[in-house]
């Protein structure tokens, strides 16, 4: 399959070891992909995976999903900048004065890092926001935390693929929504509580989508990503 211009798939790299990280990349194609980083990989491996990915083309969404004082986040995300990173992640709850500082910390710029945030982990659902005594709906809670990551001028949000269309209304065209939790039509949900296929979660604004298990499992992980980059071809011209 021939290279996609800018790739709409994050393969998240979930393992723990750098070395199957490596095998799984190895399968891969760096121009129809990016690659996606969490805690547990980055803590085994570090920065020098990152550096690995980068060198072998991959763009790296490293999703460390940073939270705390402004000056500590900043910090972080300039340390992120330098490993030649795609993209970078905070959490939005993390406030306006984080926000701001993560950004002031990384210039929008053409070659500067993507930097988004998180609005609400697609694990929770609206008991777990009573519990902790948030208030409202995850849809309305995804709202405003995005509302509040536009305007303190962050490139755009995590957000599930069903509450897409709310966000891409509210934000605009130029938001990006990276969409986690998207599997084939007939697979499992795992440890996911808001999910979609590629075609649906294309056709509800999404910019990105991180997938893992259907396409780090497969038999075949490359032959899996081309049919999967074929079909948000074809929701993206109908939509």
């Amino acid at each position: 399959m021939s290279a996609v211009s800018d790739p709409r798939i994050i393969v998240a790299l979930d393992f723990a070891d750098a070395k199957a990280a490596l095998e799984l990349a190895h399968k891969l194609d760096p121009a129809q992909c990016r690659v996606k980083v969490g805690k547990e990989l980055f803590t085994v491996a570090g920065p020098a995976l990152v550096e690995q990915l980068a060198g072998r083309g991959f763009g790296v969404f490293l999703d460390l999903k940073f939270h705390d004082i402004p000056n500590t986040v900043a910090s972080a995300c300039r340390a992120a900048a330098r490993l030649g990173v795609w993209m970078l992640n905070v959490h939005a709850c993390g406030g306006r004065a984080m926000l701001r500082a993560a950004r002031e910390a990384i210039p929008a710029a053409p070659d500067a890092p993507r930097l988004i945030a998180v609005t609400l982990l697609t694990s929770m659902n609206e008991s777990d926001l009573r519990e902790l005594g948030i208030a409202g709906t995850p849809d309305e809670v995804v709202l405003r935390l995005a509302a509040l990551t536009s305007a303190c001028g962050l490139d755009g949000v995590v957000c599930s693929a069903r509450e897409a269309p709310a966000v891409r209304a509210q934000c605009g065209d130029a938001f990006a929504l990276v969409t986690p939790g998207i599997r084939a039509a007939d697979a499992a949900a795992d440890d996911q509580q808001r999910t979609a296929t590629p075609s649906e979660a294309i056709a509800a604004g999404a910019t990105y989508l991180v997938i893992g298990r259907p396409i780090t499992k497969a038999p075949d992980p490359l032959a899996t990503l081309e049919r999967i980059n074929a079909e948000v071809s074809a929701a993206s011209r109908t939509r």
